[in-house]
């Protein structure tokens, strides 16, 4: 008990409280530490009028909205599919959790190719219906346009984080007693009031904890957005998230007089928040556990 207790103390909470004092420092983070400054919360009050924080701290919020809710809901729906004996169910269970397995930035790079405008499967595919609909076919710049560069990178986290969760959820169902269902349908509940009135209260507890995984995920989305847009934040920064503005700010020359200082600042209030909302989101949900 005490040494992992002492590996956590060490590489977790330790620098955890270095960057908490570097964030009251100036520094430009390759100098040595005797030219370390005391600013006190001087960063803390630069990021309050800050309009590029804010709209990286609106993207996430924005993500962190989609996301979850999205991932959730197709998690849940393809694993009751999958539990129901659907032919095939073995090989797409593989199929759909296939991405986790991949490396973030792998699949960062792959779905790059699929949405270029001239290369991109995505536009040869709109262009071969296109005609059928009566559309016009274009190569869209999917990750160049203002409009569209959120979500086009919100979809691929999306795609990559279904596969683990109906994994998740698909083990719970199939610890679930059949005998509650048989009896539900001997009381003449349909497939759906089965699902809501059984299944989703005996998950509750995994439900709950896929809530505070996808919050620290939508909080971050550092290697998604880096490189979609290859770091800059897609056009009129419209995709930047509080994690690559703070990497901006601390190794990109953003601010020329406190770089490090400043990206630090940034990095707490980002701890901090995700803290505050993993916080909420537990006690939001917490209720009364489902024994069987």
């Amino acid at each position: 008990m005490v040494i992992p207790v002492t590996l956590y103390f060490v590489f977790v909470v330790v620098p955890y409280l270095g960057a908490m004092a570097i964030s009251l420092t100036r520094w430009t983070g390759t100098s040595t530490l005797d030219n370390i400054e005391f600013r006190g919360l001087q960063s803390f009050q630069r990021i309050l009028s800050d309009e590029k924080f804010w709209n990286a701290l609106g993207h996430n919020l924005l993500v962190l909205i989609v996301m979850p809710i999205c991932t959730l809901a197709l998690a849940l729906l393809f694993a009751a599919l999958f539990t129901q004996g659907l032919k095939g169910g073995k090989f797409f269970r593989i199929v759909f959790f296939f991405p986790q397995v991949m490396s973030v930035a792998i699949v960062a790079i792959v779905w790059g190719f699929v949405f270029h405008p001239t290369m991109g499967i995505l536009n040869g595919v709109l262009k071969l219906v296109a005609p059928v609909f009566g559309m016009a076919s274009s190569n869209f710049p999917w990750l160049g346009n203002i409009n569209t560069v959120l979500p086009s990178v919100i979809s691929v986290a999306i795609w990559q984080a279904v596969g683990f969760y109906m994994v998740l959820f698909i083990a719970g169902m199939q610890g679930i007693p059949e005998e509650l269902y048989e009896v539900s349908r001997i009381d003449g509940a349909s497939a759906p009031v089965q699902f809501w009135s059984i299944t989703i209260p005996l998950l509750w507890e995994t439900i709950r904890t896929a809530v505070v995984f996808l919050t620290i995920a939508a909080m971050d989305m550092f290697t998604y957005v880096t490189i979609l847009t290859n770091g800059s934040g897609g056009p009129s920064r419209a995709a930047d998230v509080l994690s690559t503005y703070m990497y901006q700010q601390a190794f990109g020359g953003g601010n020329n007089s406190n770089p490090f200082g400043y990206g630090t600042a940034i990095g707490v209030v980002l701890l901090l928040i995700i803290l505050t909302l993993s916080a909420l989101g537990l006690r939001v949900t917490r209720r009364e556990v489902n024994e069987y």
